[in-house]
């Protein structure tokens, strides 16, 4: 029986008849069949074509009222951590309708009209809403992250700078960030909108405070540099 590495296949792979020529052969096997697998996916795709992007953004500015109306009622029930999930979820399927944000979400095609303003409005409400209940949220849940309630309340104040609960929840989180200045610029603009809010009005108190023991002893500490 001729010995196999006689074959033209085993002559280009080995020297000799051996464990190099069937190695070999099996690689080639292998890329064969990865490449015939790519076709027949590719040949899929073809014959399923991919929704209009307008169906697809009205799918997902449904999806991310869905989700939003889900965090309102976890948020309702006290369930705080299930509640921020939910906005997540939501904001996510907003990101790849928002051109002004990257989209973590896979390519979906070349993309066909914009937003009607109908449809703007949904996405940029949706929007505010979901990072005004964000941090509401974290303020409910220990140790509360000022940081992200800082963010959160100053992107809803991008779209909506007379928000006053986004005035309120971005005081709040500048006065325990110990950054009194800035939380006294919130906190006044809060209580000029929402002048009997018992809440505003003692964290405006607690600034001032803060605020008049840090130049007193500011002073004490310039007086004494002469002395």
């Amino acid at each position: 029986m001729p010995c196999p590495s006689h074959h033209p296949y085993f002559r280009l792979t080995s020297n000799c008849c051996g464990v190099f020529g069937v190695a070999s052969l099996f690689s080639l096997l292998s890329v064969l069949a990865a490449v015939t697998t790519k076709k027949v996916r590719r040949e899929c795709v073809a014959t399923f074509p991919q929704e209009p992007w307008a169906t697809v953004m009205e799918k997902r500015l449904h999806e991310a009222q869905l989700y939003k109306e889900e965090g309102n009622q976890r948020y309702r029930e006290g369930k705080y951590r299930d509640a921020v999930s939910r906005y997540h979820r939501a904001l996510l399927q907003l990101r790849g309708l928002d051109p002004s944000l990257p989209s973590p979400l896979p390519n979906l095609g070349p993309q066909g009209p914009a937003l009607t303003p109908e449809q703007e409005n949904i996405l940029h409400t949706t929007q505010t809403d979901c990072y005004n209940n964000l941090a509401a949220c974290l303020l409910q849940m220990e140790p509360v992250n000022y940081e992200r309630v800082r963010e959160y309340s100053q992107k809803v104040l991008e779209r909506q700078p007379d928000n006053a609960k986004a005035l309120y929840r971005a005081g709040v989180a500048f006065f325990h960030l110990q950054d009194y200045d800035q939380a006294r610029h919130y906190l006044l603009a809060a209580v000029n909108r929402q002048p009997k809010d018992a809440n505003i009005r003692r964290y405006l108190q607690l600034t001032q405070s803060e605020l008049s023991s840090y130049h007193r002893k500011e002073k004490q500490l310039y007086l004494g540099m002469f002395d």
